[in-house]
């Protein structure tokens, strides 16, 4: 799977399948979305954002930064479960790092150095490929980055059956210029 690819497949399993789902429940099977669909879509696309940024808002301003980084690390869980070619990578490289770094390859730019494992979206990133994340201002040490963190984790952890620790680089939420974490195995 190509970047383009995992941005259309991340886009329509993300904030997409809302607006899909609430598009099928009004929907006669096989019917083609009306005026009055669209701008249904719409209004509960742009609440689904207003809401998520109310959420993360009230997470920065209520919550420990500890609390925050469990409650991202449960979404980034979360996303993993929810996503099958991110299993799918994990499933490829069970039991074997070189395995793993070649099914990684398919979507991401990794590479090893001794006891670390870089995972990288490009030396240049245009946008953070999350949709959950788009439509909400970037901010310095933002939250987000630890769902996305906690994926790749949960990506090793799966495929190598141990505890490993994962850090954030740079990322273009927190003002890089791309994203890259790095995994430490040992």
């Amino acid at each position: 799977m190509n970047r383009q690819e995992f941005i259309q497949k991340s886009f329509e399993s993300g904030l997409g399948c809302c607006a899909l789902w609430a598009l099928i429940q009004d929907s006669p099977a096989g019917a083609s979305p009306s005026p009055a669909d669209d701008s249904q879509m719409k209004f509960e696309k742009e609440f689904v954002q207003n809401w998520l940024s109310d959420l993360l808002e009230t997470m920065g301003t209520e919550l420990d930064r500890a609390t925050q980084v469990k409650l991202m690390e449960g979404c980034g869980r979360g996303c993993f479960h929810r996503f099958q070619f991110k299993q799918d990578i994990a499933q490829q490289g069970k039991g074997d790092l070189q395995k793993l770094i070649q099914a990684y390859k398919k979507n991401f730019e990794i590479w090893q150095e001794e006891n670390l494992v870089h995972i990288r979206y490009g030396e240049v990133s245009s946008k953070c490929y999350c949709p959950a994340a788009n439509y909400r201002p970037a901010k310095p040490n933002d939250i987000h980055c630890e769902c996305t963190r906690t994926t790749h984790q949960t990506i090793f952890e799966t495929a190598l059956g141990r505890p490993l620790k994962v850090d954030v680089v740079e990322s273009l939420r927190r003002g890089g210029k791309t994203c890259h974490f790095v995994v430490h195995l040992s």
